[in-house]
Order: structure tokens, then sequence, then C-alpha cells
């Protein structure tokens, strides 16, 4: 999942992002309300779940949960917020929010709560996905390949290997540009060079062909990479 963290307390904001990190979330943190809502208003389909503090500069966190709702947008919103009394709670939800964290909290907390998000809503949830011989399993970051004498072989992936996978055999068929998979799959602070996607790539066709399986992402030069099964 992609999460956009929105705190301002630069200290709780980095454990935040380190421990989202550490569970494999694809994790943009920014620390005010108003680049928040930039955000939110012209990229929100890239993110899976809105991390709110409610005190913030600009646009608070009960602000954007508003402004979200007030345009039919269902993304799921998990508020972190000091103000403990039940009456900023009630606000809190009658703004849209799906879930409330009351500071300070546990880090083990904030990520149940996340998993609960994901239970809750269906589309959040990890799936099995299959592509011809191929397919991926979010339990424990394997590929399965099937050979063709119906043997199975199970490899174990990087997290960005996960991911990298993950999104082209989502887009069967589909020239994805390199720009298009480090937006997707690298944070907005990280910055990687231009070359990182080729170079996962190049990692994960040597580690198929060290057990002896042709790698199904394509390069298409100065186009991208495409996922495709050979007929």
């Amino acid at each position: 999942m992609r999460i956009l963290l929105v705190e301002d307390e630069l200290d709780l904001g980095a454990a935040i992002k380190r421990v989202l990190v550490s569970e494999k979330y694809v994790v943009d943190w920014v620390q005010d309300g108003t680049l928040a809502w930039s955000y939110l208003e012209y990229q929100w389909t890239d993110y899976t779940v809105a991390v709110l503090d409610w005190l913030l500069p600009g646009l608070s966190g009960l602000e954007l949960c508003q402004r979200l709702r007030s345009r039919n947008n269902a993304l799921p919103v998990l508020m972190l917020t000091a103000l403990s009394q039940p009456d900023k709670r009630v606000a809190g939800l009658d703004a849209g929010a799906d879930d409330y964290l009351v500071k300070p909290f546990v880090m083990d907390e904030l990520l149940a709560r996340l998993r609960a998000l994901q239970r809750r809503s269906p589309q959040l949830q990890p799936q099995t996905l299959s592509v011809g011989g191929f397919t991926l399993d979010p339990a424990n970051s394997t590929l399965q390949v099937c050979r063709i004498d119906q043997s199975v072989e199970t490899i174990s992936l990087t997290t960005k290997e996960f991911q990298i996978l993950t999104y082209l055999m989502q887009n069967r068929d589909r020239i994805i540009p390199g720009s298009k998979l480090r937006h997707q799959l690298w944070d907005l602070d990280a910055e990687p060079m231009s070359n990182v996607v080729a170079a996962h790539t190049r990692l994960l066709r040597r580690k198929l062909a060290s057990y002896g399986c042709d790698c199904p992402i394509e390069t298409v030069p100065g186009k991208g990479y495409r996922f495709t099964i050979q007929p």
C-alpha cells in the first residue's frame, strides 16, 4: 500500500515513516496540511490510506478529511491527534475519518489499525495475483512459477522485486514507463536514480535465471517495461 502521512512533528513523523517502510509500505510524508491537500486533490488515486494529524500548519487534518468526503472521495483515513476529549473524537469521525488514534501511541497499535482498515476495505486487502504460470503470494512475498512439466518453483522476492512484479502483472501487456514505476513504488522523498528500475529489473532477471526460469518482464527500448507471457 502507498500511504500519505501528514504529520508536522518531525521526530514522530520520521519514526512513523521508518516503521511503515519496514512493514513494506510506500510512504509519502508531508508536514503541511495545504501541501497535503495538493497531493490528495490531484493524485489521491496513488494512495490507499491517508494518515492525518489533526493539528497541522495550513489545513487541519479535520479540514482535509472534510474536503475529501465533500468530494465523495472514499480514501480510508486514520486520524492522529493529541486531543483525547470524546467530543473531538466524535468530530473526527463525523468528518469522515475511518479510525482515530490518540497520541501518545505505540507503533504496534498504529500498524494494527492499518491492518484493520485493510480488512474493512476489500480493495485494500492483499490478493494472490496470477498471470499465466506466474503467481505472486503477498503472504510471504514469493513468486511461484509453474514449469512446462507442471512442477512449481517458489522464489523469494525482495520488497521492491515484489512491488515491481505486482504493478506490471496488474497491468499485463501494457508498456509502463520507468518514470511511472518510480513514481508508484518509491516515495517522493527518496529521489531514486533514473536507472533504479532498470537495476532492480536486471537483478530480478538474474534471480529468475538462477532458478532456470525466464523473466516475463520485457524492456521496450525508449518506452518502458511490459509484463508479457510469450506464446
